[in-house]
């Protein structure tokens, strides 16, 4: 099975971020980067196939020359080549003009199925892996939290609301999302960092004409604020009051 594993290089969550003069994005050389966790679920999914079922694992990325810091990071971890479409452009890019550069350089590969993850830390759109089976004229599921793989079909578990789950047969080729938590995340070992080295990462110019279809205008931090609200009744009554907000409300339980 030849399977391609979509990956993206995000800041990291424990760096506060600065907003450009413009505040349109943040401010890059001040950044600190990492792979985007859902895609790392993508990428371990992929890995699994795999060592079940034969074949390879291609991690493909779109953006700047520090994106091929997550794909080497993702060779360590097992994937055996790597293809980067670099731009420097696209790393604030919109789905639209990231699938286009990746769509293109993945076309001439014909992979069996290619693994995204469900949305990116950073934007979180959820977009990518849906337009991107369109741009390759595959079908899609989204959100899934199991992969079973036989006969050239597959059989993956999506996740609806409300603690619902769906079972879908699909044919191969496919485009999957995957869904953060599917799976226990693999970490690179030395041996592995040290083949990595070796791996290739086919370097590929981005098209000519990249046009976008969103536009961010304006960025803000969100407000910091307290507020105190007060629960009425006995202690009973307000601790039943207190769990319905904090389960309904604050969606916390």
């Amino acid at each position: 099975m030849k399977i391609a594993v979509c990956i993206k290089q995000v800041p990291t969550r424990e760096w506060q971020p600065r907003l450009n003069d413009t505040k349109t994005w943040i401010r890059d050389q001040d950044a600190s980067y990492e792979m985007n966790e859902p895609d790392a679920y993508a990428l371990e999914e992929g890995l699994r196939l795999k060592e079940k079922h034969g074949g390879e694992v291609v991690v493909c990325s779109a953006g700047p020359a520090r994106a091929a810091q997550v794909l080497r990071e993702a060779l360590a971890r097992g994937a055996d080549r790597a293809i980067h479409v670099e731009d420097e452009q696209i790393g604030a890019a919109d789905a639209f003009v990231v699938t286009e550069a990746l769509a293109a350089a993945m076309r001439e590969e014909q992979f069996d199925l290619v693994l995204t993850g469900l949305q990116s830390d950073d934007q979180g759109f959820a977009q990518t892996g849906v337009i991107l089976a369109e741009r390759l004229g595959m079908p899609h599921a989204t959100i899934i939290m199991e992969v079973q793989a036989a006969d050239g079909r597959l059989r993956v578990k999506r996740e609806l609301e409300g603690g619902w789950f769906q079972w879908i047969a699909m044919s191969l080729p496919a485009v999957l999302t995957i869904q953060s938590g599917i799976n226990q995340l693999r970490y690179a070992t030395l041996k592995g960092i040290m083949a990595a080295k070796k791996k290739e990462i086919r370097k590929v110019a981005a098209p000519a004409g990249l046009s976008a279809r969103q536009r961010i205008l304006k960025l803000d931090f969100p407000e910091k604020g307290k507020k105190t609200q007060m629960i009425a009744g006995g202690p009973e009554e307000a601790a039943r009051e207190l769990v319905r907000r904090l389960r309904e409300e604050a969606r916390a339980l």
